[in-house]
């Protein structure tokens, strides 16, 4: 099984949101490749699911990232499309609140499969 590690220090995440970005409707997911994780451990996949205060109260944001976070982990069960060599970060936007689970799930999918698809 393959483990999610979020990042934890304000330097990761910066560096991150200045590289790629795809956006949705249903998150913004912005990527760059991680030299870190090809050399140590391959059952580690670093992404991080952030929300922002806009969005609702502290219910309604957790069940967000509680869907996204599902979502990838059915993608990563099933088709294999997501590199574990890449650090993403997703933020969530309302949407994923008000619609059904299948069409996150194949949202998720679609983008991961368009980050494979690109040269970074």
């Amino acid at each position: 099984m393959i483990k999610f590690q979020s990042l934890n220090q304000s330097k990761k995440f910066q560096n991150i949101l200045k590289k790629k970005k795809i956006n949705n409707k249903y998150f913004n997911i912005y990527f760059d490749t991680n030299l870190e994780n090809s050399k140590k451990n391959k059952k580690v996949l670093n992404i991080s699911f952030v929300m922002k205060k806009k969005l609702g109260n502290a219910v309604k944001r957790n069940k967000i990232k509680r869907k996204l976070k599902a979502a990838v982990q059915k993608v990563l069960r099933e088709k294999e499309t997501v590199d574990l060599n890449r650090t993403y970060v997703i933020f969530g936007r309302n949407n994923v609140y008000k619609d059904k689970f299948h069409l996150v799930c194949s949202e998720i999918n679609d983008v991961f499969k368009k980050i494979n698809q690109m040269k970074i």
